[in-house]
């Protein structure tokens, strides 16, 4: 698919810069241009980009401004639309700002050919695992009971993205900043934190034995206690997990089902 890009900058000369620069990158097409952060929001919100490279010194609204609207009204529910934001700009002080404020990525000007397809290719990333959770989304969304939805998880692996069932997921495993979705056979990398996928799941089959697992009660094959508050899990695929002390309960609870 086609990255949708708008080029935003108070500077003609800028945005034609930008313009023939990005018609050398494959699979992008610029639809668009605007002078000021007023009208970059009115276009986004027209022509709904999937990229906008935002300068950040403009008239009236900054480019910062610009993010921390869209951010808003991500929040707010009141944007359905908000494309990936990736700063252009003459000034470094303020990198830090455009990170906290939303930007995946802060390019100084004037900005290299090598430097902006990276900038292009970390969007589309980032654009591509939007739309696989926004589907993931749609597969939670109609009439039917909460326990009884189809729940979709999204997985990777190298740049690739996978739509997984969440029956066929035996357990998450967090490392570090990393969670694993553990399979009967592979493992994915989670694009959710262990806290937010337990959220998703709260009324499903998996439960936390551990504050690193999350585990699906439906594929564990065997407990054994280790103590009186702590046992070994077994899954299925012979994955083993030890449920730590604070979880025991949750443990004890596993065995009635």
């Amino acid at each position: 698919m086609r990255l949708k890009t708008l080029i935003v900058d108070d500077e003609p000369i800028a945005r034609r810069v930008l313009r023939e620069e990005l018609e050398l990158i494959d699979d992008v097409e610029v639809i668009g241009e605007a002078a000021d952060g007023a009208a970059a929001l009115e276009k986004i919100g027209s022509e709904q980009p999937d990229l906008v490279l935002l300068d950040l010194q403009m008239p009236a609204m900054s480019g910062l401004d610009v993010v921390r609207h869209l951010e808003l009204g991500k929040r707010g529910k009141q944007s359905k639309h908000v494309p990936v934001i990736v700063i252009v700009t003459a000034y470094d002080q303020h990198a830090l700002k455009a990170f906290e404020a939303g930007a995946i990525d802060y390019l100084l000007k004037p900005v290299g050919q090598e430097r902006l397809s990276q900038a292009v290719e970390r969007a589309r990333r980032v654009t591509d695992r939007q739309a696989m959770e926004r589907i993931a989304q749609l597969q939670e969304i109609g009439g039917t009971p909460l326990a009884a939805r189809t729940r979709r998880i999204v997985g990777k692996i190298g740049e690739e993205y996978f739509l997984l069932s969440a029956d066929e997921i035996y357990a998450f495993q967090a490392d570090g900043d990393l969670v694993w979705i553990v399979t009967a056979k592979r493992k994915y990398l989670a694009t959710q934190t262990l806290k937010e996928l337990e959220q998703r799941l709260k009324n499903s089959s998996f439960r936390r034995i551990h504050r690193n697992a999350l585990v699906n009660v439906e594929h564990v094959r065997k407990m054994s206690a280790l103590s009186s508050q702590r046992w070994l899990i077994t899954m299925n695929n012979d994955q083993e997990f030890v449920a730590s002390k604070r979880q025991a309960r949750t443990v004890r609870e596993l065995l009635t089902w």
